[in-house]
């Protein structure tokens, strides 16, 4: 029987703007197919917070310029950002397998993601969306009803909030779609956040982890492994002091210890713990592995990475 993982692409992985997200992305693909070819079955997810915050940029802007130009909701950039970023991924995702020979379909799912309405997130909107705005064009946001924060003396910001997710909307299509054999990706930027109101599903103006999305999206497709990307090959304790240390493993009562202990970076390394603490406690027998893209394979046969179990 394969395996199946969720790989959770970071931002390294996939550049800042079209074009050079189209060169990362080369480099990118050779990783996830090396994967493939080692027979694994590939759930993919990605970051977008540079993506949704230029297409939410472009639309502002649009807006402003042009008053006949709407202004775009959050969710409806979010999914373009799914849709313009699952383009270059599978596209090069393709152009690999082909240089290698290989027939195996590859799809792009623009996922929904729920989320509870009373998350405590709605009610202290943190995370900066969209552009700078002056003191004026702040207070107007704020009189259509929109959360605005000054942002470090650069300006006013527009925040949203960014609740945790209970469910992957698509889930049985993207894990019809995986076991057929196929090559997903889904979950981009977290998913686009929706609650339900009256049974029906509505897009919230809000941002999700995407760790935290890949973790539920390993959950929910009964995924044998979650890996986390980012920059580093392996998580350390005392980050960037004489004392660091870089962990091979560590289990859940471990890894929580030092989360106490404050030892990973908010906004860094620490959704990256929590999201892995809570795949791995989701089922028994599951693992996560956090390392670098360049290191996935190697960090599969145990050679490197940093592993989180449930004992």
């Amino acid at each position: 029987m394969n395996e199946k993982i969720v790989i959770a692409l970071g931002g390294n992985a996939l550049g800042n703007d079209p074009e050079s997200q189209k060169k990362a992305l080369k480099h990118t693909s050779k990783s996830i197919v090396n994967l493939i070819e080692q027979g694994k079955k590939v759930i993919i997810s990605h970051g977008n917070g540079p993506q949704v915050g230029m297409i939410k940029l472009a639309m502002d802007i649009a807006s402003k310029v042009d008053t006949t130009v709407p202004e775009m909701p959050f969710p409806e950039c979010g999914a373009m950002s799914q849709g313009y970023i699952g383009y270059h991924l599978q596209n090069a995702i393709q152009n690999e397998l082909r240089r290698r020979n290989l027939d195996i379909p590859v799809s792009t799912i623009v996922t929904q993601v729920m989320v509870d309405q009373k998350d405590k997130s709605f009610d202290n909107p943190t995370k900066p969306v969209g552009r700078f705005y002056s003191k004026e064009e702040a207070k107007k946001l704020i009189e259509k009803g929109f959360h605005v924060k000054e942002d470090a003396g650069r300006g006013y910001r527009r925040v949203v909030p960014s609740p945790k997710p209970i469910d992957i909307v698509e889930k049985e299509t993207i894990h019809l779609l995986s076991e057929s054999g196929a090559i997903v990706i889904a979950g981009g930027g977290g998913g686009i956040p929706v609650i339900k109101e009256n049974n029906d599903l509505v897009g919230v103006s809000a941002v999700i982890d995407k760790d935290f999305t890949s973790a539920k999206l390993a959950e929910v497709t009964e995924a044998d492994t979650l890996i986390i990307l980012t920059a580093v090959e392996k998580v350390a304790i005392n980050f960037g002091k004489p004392t660091q240390k870089w962990l091979d493993s560590m289990n859940i009562e471990k890894a929580k210890e030092y989360i106490d202990n404050n030892e990973f970076a908010q906004g860094s390394m620490l959704p990256k713990v929590e999201a892995a603490i809570e795949f791995v406690k989701s089922k028994p027998g599951r693992g996560a592995l956090i390392t670098s893209l360049e290191k996935a394979a190697e960090g599969l046969k145990g050679n490197t990475g940093t592993w989180i179990f449930e004992k």
